[in-house]
């Protein structure tokens, strides 16, 4: 049987294909830009029929009917393993439940330790001329999610880049069940915040620390898109990209002339990645690129592969820190707003790498509801609040009034220095707190 014969057998109607699941079920939705949208529609439509179907995702880029159909969650139960802002909407009106990784991890879980899956649902490019389905910018935990199923649909999207490894980029049509031609949907469009006066004062803090041939890695958010962008301007030459996520940023830094990625120690020459998130012009980069190479997260992700490459330089976010170190980067308090993502992995790489550091940033303070200025920089973490970072890993912090290396740091050492990068008008109130911690030795480093 020929390639295209196989296709027709297998091609089915969205409300064909979703009659395979059973009430109770495990199933996945796919991740990121791969998660499945005409399907969603189909499901949604038998949510009287069902119960108790749990649905797994990561980073859920839209919204998703079977959520709007279901509010309180008697039919679907949505599970995620790195919440969206799409999913925090969901959890105004019923629960989802998050799942902690340590992201390089996650295809193991997949694999070994999750429930057994009934479905495995994800969007994939047209298939090709040797009978394989691309996954997207996706790759993730996307080929252990297809080895876990019993039964895998695959929900063609055109507007799918076709994104080159690697490995454990694709699956072949005769491991598909069924294939849902979908509607050909535009891929989520996430463009990078627009930079503030404070991004931009920490990313050049950052950049004082970087120099030609540095390998660069950037999380999610303003500042490391500050950064991305501060290189495109930059004099640097020659550095590499080996990174979880793939954003628009590296495509300016690309077209500058200063990815020639000669210097990496790993993939030389190629920009690595897991997925990407951004705009159409970072879709219409990758798409059959072969100076891009996707690679599965245990690949991408793995501190003893990345940190192969000398000079790794890592940049993520944070939302809050406490005085000895412990940094928040997915929760404001019990409310889980993100996830560990590749922080944890990364953190740990760039101290690893030769030459290499691991920055995270964040604005010193926000302004609360009457207008006072409260700091991010706080005694302890508040109650609920997830320590994604623990002391011990203690990366650089990065504040708009400086950065602070805390490696070998006794626990006064660490007050002094992150008060020391706190917004003004907060430090005696930390110094106070300090005192009443018993963590404060006032040294004439600090007036």
């Amino acid at each position: 049987m020929s390639f295209a014969d196989e296709y027709r057998k297998k091609l089915v109607s969205a409300d064909e294909a979703v009659r395979i699941v059973k009430s109770g079920d495990w199933i996945d939705f796919g991740s990121f830009l791969g998660q499945v949208r005409t399907l969603d529609k189909a499901l949604a439509k038998r949510k009287d029929e069902l119960s108790d179907v749990k649905i797994w995702t990561c980073v859920n880029p839209y919204p998703t009917e079977v959520n709007v159909a279901d509010p309180e969650g008697d039919s679907f139960i949505w599970h995620s393993w790195h919440m969206s802002g799409a999913d925090r909407k969901v959890a105004k009106t019923k629960a989802v439940y998050y799942s902690s990784i340590v992201y390089s991890e996650l295809p193991r879980y997949v694999r070994e330790h999750i429930e057994p899956l009934a479905v495995a649902m994800l969007q994939v490019t047209p298939m090709d001329k040797h009978g394989y389905f691309n996954f997207g910018p996706q790759a993730t935990h996307t080929r252990a999610v297809c080895d876990r199923a019993q039964k895998i649909i695959v929900e063609v999207n055109e507007k799918q880049p076709r994104c080159l490894g690697g490995y454990e980029e694709a699956i072949h049509i005769s491991e598909v069940d069924y294939i849902v031609e979908g509607e050909n949907q535009p891929l989520a469009q996430i463009p990078a915040p627009p930079l503030s006066e404070v991004d931009q004062k920490i990313a050049q803090l950052i950049l004082e620390d970087m120099h030609d041939g540095c390998c660069v890695q950037l999380g999610i958010g303003g500042i490391p898109n500050a950064v991305g962008m501060m290189i495109a301007d930059s004099d640097l030459k020659d550095l590499g990209c080996h990174t979880e996520m793939l954003v628009d940023a590296y495509v300016h830094m690309h077209e500058a002339g200063k990815l020639s990625g000669s210097k990496k120690q790993t993939d030389p020459g190629k920009m690595v990645y897991t997925f990407a998130l951004g705009t159409q012009i970072l879709y219409d980069f990758i798409d059959d690129n072969t100076k891009c190479a996707i690679y599965p997260v245990n690949y991408t992700n793995k501190p003893a592969i990345s940190s192969l490459n000398d000079n790794l330089i890592t940049i993520n976010n944070a939302v809050e820190i406490d005085l000895y170190g412990q940094i928040c980067a997915e929760s404001s308090g019990f409310r889980q707003i993100s996830g560990t993502g590749g922080q944890f992995d990364f953190v740990l790489a760039g101290y690893l790498s030769r030459g290499g550091k691991s920055f995270v940033c964040m604005p010193s303070s926000y302004k609360a509801a009457d207008g006072s200025i409260k700091s991010r920089i706080c005694p302890t973490l508040p109650p609920g609040g997830i320590v994604t970072d623990t002391r011990s890993m203690a990366p650089i912090i990065v504040t708009e009034y400086g950065k602070f290396q805390q490696k070998g740091m006794s626990v006064w050492q660490r007050a002094e220095g992150l008060i020391g990068i706190a917004h003004p008008d907060t430090r005696d109130e930390l110094i106070k707190a300090a005192q009443e911690q018993g963590i404060w030795r006032r040294s004439n480093k600090i007036s």
